[in-house]
């Protein structure tokens, strides 16, 4: 919670930011005990989606062999780990759809050219793209959250605004959205006399984690807190910009739980009255530390 009132991104980035905070404690104590460097980063903006694109832009990971994420995550009990090879969290955009008809009056629409109409049409279309257009073995998310029209009920409008988002876990899927809404808004819009623009943020990209650094970051969590704190959990069409880490070097990125109800700490993300268990802030640090020590140890771990 926010010290200022009515703020709060109700995310655990605090905790993430303690957590490894004490794994680099941890690691400086047994610097002795592995060769090699480890390098922590502390990533600002994931909430608007531009901290890891720009760190990457930077140079921050190019001196990098493998990178590790965590986030606490209250859909799973305090302490268990999740931490999947394959893909992990989606791809996240926004497309924003302006169309343009003709004001006029509602009691004589044909001297006009209806954007609600227009408009309704490109919404009822979109959503034709992801059970026709690709495959159906790939989950794929388009959904229009904003539709804006009209100020009075007798006068037809001249605009309407859309907008929304796509989540999906395919790059190649993540690469033809664009051009598909577009050429959908585009043609549906035309068709009732009306023009349509579309405007298109790539925010994140598909979260996948590495075969390989998946299987050390498992043994470190079967080493750190036994084997019986590994779980599945199922990928999430919720967005995370590591992606953009992760798209560069061979990564993996896990869950580790915080939910615990006994502590009050059982809300979703960005619910009003989230919280977490900071006992599962032992485990990031301690999950964080071992990965790093049996990354550079690797040849004795495999």
């Amino acid at each position: 919670k926010s010290e200022n009132e009515g703020l709060m991104h109700g995310c655990g980035h605090d905790g993430h930011t303690a957590s490894l905070l004490t794994a680099a404690k941890i690691l400086n104590n047994l610097k002795s005990e592995f060769a090699g460097t480890v390098k922590l980063i502390f990533q600002p903006g994931e909430e608007i989606a531009v901290g890891a694109k720009t760190m990457v832009g930077e140079g921050v990971v190019e001196d990098v062999d493998a990178i590790f994420g965590i986030h606490v995550w209250n859909d799973l009990e305090s302490g268990k780990i999740s931490v999947e090879a394959g893909p992990r969290m989606a791809a996240v955009n926004q497309f924003i759809i302006n169309v343009k008809g003709k004001g006029g009056h509602g009691s004589m629409p044909y001297q006009g050219v209806d954007p609600i109409m227009a408009g309704a049409a490109v919404v009822m279309n979109l959503q034709t793209i992801v059970s026709r257009e690709f495959d159906p073995m790939e989950p794929a998310v388009l959904s229009v959250d904003i539709f804006n029209s009209g100020s009075k009920a007798n006068v037809l409008p001249e605009n309407s605004y859309l907008e929304g988002t796509t989540r999906c876990f395919s790059r190649e899927i993540n690469q033809n959205f664009e051009e598909i809404i577009g050429r959908v808004a585009q043609k549906t819009a035309a068709s009732y006399r009306a023009e349509a623009k579309l405007e298109y943020n790539k925010m994140t990209l598909p979260l996948i984690n590495d075969q390989e650094i998946s299987a050390i970051a498992h043994k470190a969590a079967a080493k750190f807190s036994g084997q019986g704190s590994i779980v599945k959990l199922d990928k999430t069409t919720g967005g995370e910009d590591f992606s953009f880490f992760a798209a560069e070097v061979p990564a993996a990125f896990a869950f580790v739980g915080s939910k615990n109800k006994a502590k009050g700490a059982d809300a979703p993300h960005h619910h009003p009255e989230f919280n977490i268990d900071e006992d599962a802030l032992k485990t990031v640090s301690g999950l964080y530390a071992q990965f790093a020590l049996d990354f550079l140890n690797k040849g004795e771990v495999e």
